[in-house]
């Protein structure tokens, strides 16, 4: 386990599976802290490549995406910190390859539900390399003013109540990431604000316990006094206590171990964590809650009376001038996204298109009056939507659908084929037979009536020459000639039925 801080304002991360919201929330707690440099490196998202484009502040940027962790920690050898948010059938597996490259030095998994067999192997690998595991089931962690993990602290409201886009003096671990942000508000309003804050998850084992970043921040010259919150279930508190009783912690410690209800309950229950239920008395509220007492926490009596006492504890360290509080500064305004601020009605922009068939004024554009999403839910047509477009209303059905008989022909036939479509045209006009027939005839060129003679004049050859069927598609493939005429499979059928019999004579 890491002995220092796990972050400083130049971290940067690998973001693992692309979850658009988080990492923008990061990028936004990044502009707020004022830091130079986004702490988002790359994403890795397996099999796909290429970058996605996000906010810092009002710059549009593009962070790399990677299909591999390897590809990643290659092309971003500076970030140590690798954020997972696989789902749990392939959290284990992730994490474990991102704990064996040397580049990475923290993993949070935030994932529920990963195997507690799999969670051993992942925790006896990073200590047996010195790295550190937050999580499973983890919301993840903060440093105030330098670097967060994922939707750790919640909206940008929260963060800037909260205080937290400059550094405290309080260092804060919790198993649960819920409880977190209440008590990152709680902190605020009754000291200078958290320095560090950690959330290990309520899974049985967690990576990083309790006592392990406790023992981090007593190493941390900037934080000057811990608060922790426990919870009912198994033993991790008592690890706090044994290094309490050894001395080896010597920063106030203020802490509650939530639970003490479970009594009220006449059989055993497993509250909303896989790691809150109670085992025996050991692991009772009440019975850890007692024991960091006794050996010189700071324990109040419920959780309602745990703010007046980290208030306390705090003020006695003002006193002795052990601390200094924070000088507040304010915090740049995080730019708002143009629909939320529209939404909200604080901007106005400007149209781009203004016509008498066309307008994008209000939520959606209309055409001739008649919304786009009128269009869809109607069922309009192509022709439908010519007519608003053309003759600013909408026409009767039999002439929108003759303006779609005419497209299917255009798109269907094209110029290649203009003899069909100019014998179609002329019948439409009301012309006899052999007068339709003779505007198809007379507009046969080089592009359509050519299909036939080539064919005819190909066939004739290859007849000639007694080449079967076969042998005469092999010799036009070795030439690089298309077959003329022949553009299905059922046509080339047709041509062996046809060539055949002429051999046969």
């Amino acid at each position: 386990m890491a002995t220092g801080q796990l972050f400083s304002g130049t971290t940067q991360a690998l973001f693992y599976n692309y979850k658009q919201l988080p990492i923008q929330r990061m990028l936004d707690f990044d502009f707020l802290c004022g830091r130079e440099t986004p702490s988002v490196a790359g994403i890795i998202n397996p099999g796909a490549e290429g970058f996605q484009k996000l906010f810092f502040g009002q710059e549009e940027i593009a962070i790399p995406v990677h299909s591999t962790i390897e590809a990643a920690c290659t092309a971003h050898p500076t970030a140590d910190v690798f954020i997972n948010f696989a789902s749990f059938r392939s959290a284990a597996a992730s994490s474990m390859a991102a704990l064996k490259q040397p580049t990475i030095r923290v993993v949070a998994i935030i994932a529920e539900g990963v195997p507690e067999s799999d969670t051993k192997q992942l925790i006896a690998y990073a200590r047996s390399n010195n790295k550190v595991v937050i999580g499973p089931a983890t919301v993840g962690g903060i440093q105030a003013g330098a670097f967060k993990i994922g939707d750790t602290a919640g909206t940008i409201d929260n963060i800037v109540q909260c205080k937290l886009y400059r550094p405290g003096s309080v260092g804060f671990v919790s198993k649960s990431g819920g409880m977190s942000n209440e008590m990152y508000n709680t902190i605020a309003r009754v000291t200078d604000g958290i320095y560090e804050g950690i959330a290990i998850g309520g899974d049985v084992f967690p990576g990083s316990t309790l006592s392990d970043h406790v023992l981090r921040f007593n190493n941390i010259p900037q934080v000057k006094m811990m608060v922790v919150l426990g919870e009912l279930g198994g033993r991790d508190e008592y690890s706090l206590v044994e290094a309490l009783k050894q001395g080896k912690v010597n920063k106030p410690v203020v802490a509650w171990v939530s639970g003490t209800c479970a009594r009220l309950f006449k059989s055993e229950v497993q509250f909303g964590h896989a790691g809150a239920k109670s085992g025996g008395e050991m692991e009772s509220a009440q019975a850890k809650n007692q024991a960091l007492k006794d050996v010189g926490a700071v324990v109040p009596t419920s959780y309602e009376a745990f703010e007046a006492a980290i208030k306390e504890t705090f003020e006695k360290l003002v006193e002795q001038g052990k601390i200094t509080p924070v000088k507040e500064v304010k915090p740049p305004q995080i730019p708002e996204d143009l629909n939320t601020a529209i939404k909200s009605g604080k901007v106005r922009a400007p149209t781009h298109i203004i016509s008498t068939i066309s307008d994008d004024r209000g939520e959606e554009p209309c055409y001739a009056g008649v919304p786009m999403s009128s269009i869809v839910e109607q069922g309009y047509g192509v022709g439908d939507v010519i007519s608003l477009l053309w003759f600013k209303r909408s026409l009767p059905r039999y002439c929108t659908h003759f303006i779609e008989i005419c497209i299917m022909l255009c798109a269907d036939h094209g110029p290649c084929v203009s003899g069909a479509h100019n014998t179609i045209v002329t019948a439409r006009a009301g012309k006899d037979l052999v007068s339709s027939l003779v505007s198809g005839l007379l507009t046969i060129g080089p592009r359509f009536g050519g299909a036939i003679d080539d064919a005819a004049r190909y066939f004739k050859d290859a007849y000639d020459r007694c080449h079967t069927p076969c042998e005469f598609v092999e010799g036009m493939k070795k030439k690089g000639i298309r077959v003329p005429g022949i553009g299905h499979r059922y046509k080339w059928f047709l041509m062996v039925n046809i060539f055949k019999p002429l051999k046969m004579q």
